[in-house]
């Protein structure tokens, strides 16, 4: 009998992946395509959803060309996808109204800055655990409704769809407009302000203040259950997982158990850390969102720490500068030099998300003299990644009742060892990477693999994590404490940046 696989789809910020893994959760085969990047206007950052379904239509063929795998062998399909971002279509003919707009996007701080004022953060964190930020979905909603003649409208008539990109990915595999699945998981929909954190449904003060129509909102569903029969690209094969790429990861390396954390360093970072069956509402900048749900068993919660740019900030020393010709280059250049020569950048090309959530910062380098190389420029970029980390590690830290002993990490900023000596270093703990580097693919495959049948239970998975690499912190205690001074000061210089309009 031929070997079966899962399909695990990682629809992410800057490409589309397929990949398939077997049982002992190794990666066999993989197919990736970018899609562009639009900046119509400052802060502004939008997708093309048809692009991105175009892009998934030729990855899915290839992964499985490459494998010599053909359909009959996919036991189940499984979605992660960058969360947040939103897709507004039309409900009969399955076309945008207009591009998707990008987690990354801060068109809505205006309406954000509203909001902490009337009904206050407090009316929020109540309801949905999330204070206002440029970061969720409802206010992009809201915000299109504002500036969009006549959507508003239609979406209270029935016409319009909502949802972030696992949703749209999975109507159009499903049908489409010929009675496509409309369906969301608890992970995603926890991430757009509009649902009840405790019950997982829809919250009707929510709905009402925000003014979004119900019938425009995707079901909500657990993130590890039989969702329906692909139509397209794969038609038969059972869609049975899907979750936001963060808690992706997180299920990918099976971060289980309380206190258990990991942090994926992508396009921006995130570290997620595992509280359970409790909704820890943090003191210190963190949010609070559903880790995960499988079929019909409870919740589990984590807290998150989001870092808008890590990643970003190498492809704009790479693209926007030209100091590098590929991202993996910083390293060397970095290593060039023996430290930053007092250099310090800080990224904030979208404000500043946690733990300090400060919209009205811009980015900056600061200490620069006639001594700074590119060199030191680049080793100020990797750094700025560590120091950021640290920032969330000590807020979590802060919230939980007990302190960070390790750090997973994957995504592929991890094949940076100067940059995860650099994390190690700064937290003063070991940081691990495991065998598949690939956990936001991972972890959608488990969760799909687990639905369908194809992995028994949770210990199963466990066992098939192994370590890669491990780096152990070797900085000395004074200088960290002092460097890590020297970058909350260049912080505090970039914000404020950002001021209101004067008023006439």
């Amino acid at each position: 009998m031929a070997e079966r696989y899962v399909l695990s789809i990682d629809q992410g910020t800057n490409s589309t992946r397929c990949i398939l893994f077997d049982h002992r959760g190794r990666l066999v085969s993989v197919a990736q395509k970018e899609h562009h990047q639009h900046f119509p206007r400052p802060g502004w950052v939008e997708h093309d959803a048809v692009e991105i379904w175009q892009n998934l239509r030729r990855v899915v063929p290839e992964a499985l060309s490459d494998a010599g795998v053909d359909k009959g062998q996919i036991a189940a399909i499984g979605l992660a996808n960058q969360r947040e971002t939103t897709v507004l279509w039309d409900r009969r003919t399955g076309a945008p109204l207009g591009r998707a707009i990008v987690w990354q996007d801060t068109r809505t701080a205006p309406l954000v800055e509203d909001l902490g004022q009337r009904p206050g953060e407090a009316f929020f964190l109540e309801r949905c655990a999330l204070a206002p930020s440029t970061y969720f979905s409802a206010l992009r909603i809201r915000w299109l409704f504002d500036h969009v003649k006549g959507i508003e409208q239609r979406a209270k008539d029935g016409e319009v769809l909502f949802g972030t990109m696992e949703s749209w990915l999975v109507w159009n595999l499903t049908g489409g407009a010929d009675s496509g699945l409309h369906i969301t998981d608890a992970t995603n929909a926890s991430r757009t302000m509009l649902m009840n954190i405790r019950s997982l449904t829809w919250d009707d003060e929510l709905l009402a203040f925000f003014g979004v129509p119900r019938s425009m909102l995707p079901e909500i569903r657990s993130s590890a259950e039989t969702y329906g029969e692909a139509r397209s690209l794969l038609p038969g094969v059972c869609i049975t997982a899907a979750l936001g790429d963060q808690q992706a990861a997180l299920f990918g390396q099976t971060c289980f158990s309380p206190g258990e954390a990991k942090c994926t360093y992508g396009t921006g970072s995130f570290l997620l850390l595992n509280t359970g069956s409790d909704v820890v509402r943090s003191r210190h900048g963190l949010l609070t969102t559903v880790a995960y749900k499988i079929g019909n068993q409870q919740p589990v919660y984590a807290l998150e720490g989001s870092i808008a740019i890590t990643g970003a900030l190498v492809q704009w020393f790479r693209d926007r500068l030209g100091m590098i010709s590929s991202a993996p280059e910083i390293e060397t250049l970095a290593r060039t030099v023996e430290d930053n020569g007092g250099c310090y950048i800080v990224p904030a090309f979208s404000g500043l998300f946690a733990p300090r959530w400060r919209s009205d910062a811009r980015g900056v380098i600061v200490g620069l003299t006639s001594y700074i190389t590119k060199g030191h420029l680049a080793r100020a970029v990797l750094e700025a990644t560590g120091w950021q980390t640290r920032e969330v590690v000590d807020a979590m830290n802060a919230d939980s009742s007990v302190a960070l002993q390790q750090l997973k990490v994957d995504g592929g900023m991890t094949a940076d060892n100067l940059l995860m000596q650099f994390v190690a270093d700064v937290l003063d703990v070991p940081v691990v990477r495991p065998m598949v580097a690939e956990t936001v693919s991972l972890g959608a495959a488990y969760a799909a693999g687990l639905a369908a049948g194809y992995w028994s239970d949770l210990e199963v998975l466990r066992r098939n994590w192994h370590r890669a690499a491990q780096w152990l912190p070797d900085m000395d205690p004074e200088l960290r404490e002092s460097e890590y001074d020297n970058w909350q000061r260049a912080v505090e210089r970039s914000l404020g940046w950002v001021r209101p309009p004067r008023s006439s």
